[in-house]
């Protein structure tokens, strides 16, 4: 007679996400060969979205990419002469959610707002495991997280800035992650202070300008032939420097074996697929209208 031996992987509810593969063998037994027949949610099966290929001894379910489509109920019947067993597997392909369908502010008082918000329309086909709440200031709207995996559809939002004007937006989450989407307040809040009047500290503008300075200098350097070389050091000053490297006292312009690069101040010169010829002593000089500095290396290509 024939006999459906179910993984304990499938005895529960099997989840895959949006765009995984699925790839289930079932095996079961019964001579001589059983017949085999699939539905989903009580229907045929369509071969053109889901394959199924069956042998002597077991029976396999594969979707290349599943879809949330593919979710459902699969009953399997395995038929010998008069005899029939009967098994089902509960498949859920899941995605990310919507966004909440509204989020809205409901009360301001000194420096806090009260915000509330109601469910994604879409929870991606599984439970909603919380909310991210960001915040940005209408001067720049710049969004901050305030708060992370918050479970209820309301919350207050503490510690605001005074005489800034505020905007809120809610992500919804599940176990697949963070809706794509966020859905923002219509209003902003405004925090204001009754009777408060703000002064404007007054500052004496102070004078940045810097003649430049190495504040970390070049090394010694050995290269191996045929591998990248990099010479670093790290230059301040206002205005900012102009860098020129040099090797043997000779500017290095337009050459295709060197690179060049200037980041944050650290200055870095890359010599490509170095020979012996390409040693030498190598200089970085700054150069700004408050003055000039220069520092200087050897390198060494063995």
């Amino acid at each position: 007679p024939p006999k459906i031996r179910i993984p304990r992987h499938l005895k529960q509810t099997y989840i895959r996400r949006v765009g995984e593969a699925i790839n289930l063998v079932i095996p079961f037994q019964g001579k001589p060969r059983p017949e085999l027949i699939w539905t989903k949610d009580g229907a045929p099966i369509d071969k053109n979205q889901i394959n199924i290929r069956n042998s002597e001894t077991d029976t396999i379910i594969f979707i290349r990419k599943a879809e949330r489509s593919h979710s459902g109920k699969y009953d399997l019947q395995v038929k010998v002469e008069k005899f029939v067993e009967t098994a089902s597997i509960d498949i859920r392909v899941i995605d990310r959610p919507g966004p909440p369908q509204l989020v809205k502010i409901d009360d301001v008082w000194g420096e806090n707002v009260a915000l509330s918000w109601t469910p994604p329309r879409d929870n991606g086909n599984t439970a909603i495991t919380g909310y991210t709440i960001q915040k940005a200031d209408k001067k720049s709207m710049e969004w901050f997280t305030v708060i992370e995996h918050y479970h209820r559809t309301n919350a207050t939002i503490t510690e605001l800035v005074i005489g800034n004007e505020y905007y809120f937006r809610v992500f919804a989450e599940n176990m697949c992650g963070l809706s794509e989407d966020a859905t923002m307040t219509k209003e902003s809040a405004v925090i204001a202070k009754d009777g408060k009047i703000y002064k404007n500290p007054v500052y004496e503008d102070f004078d940045f300008s810097e003649a430049p300075m190495f504040t970390q200098p070049l090394v010694n350097t050995y290269a191996v032939a045929g591998y990248n070389a990099t010479l670093n050091c790290s230059v301040r000053g206002n205005p900012k420097p102009k860098i020129t490297w040099m090797k043997n006292k000779v500017a290095i312009i337009d050459d295709p074996r060197y690179r060049m690069f200037s980041n944050q101040g650290v200055c870095t010169l890359e010599i490509r697929k170095p020979s012996p010829y390409d040693g030498g002593t190598y200089c970085c000089k700054a150069v700004n209208d408050l003055g000039t500095v220069e520092i200087e290396c050897k390198l060494e290509v063995k």
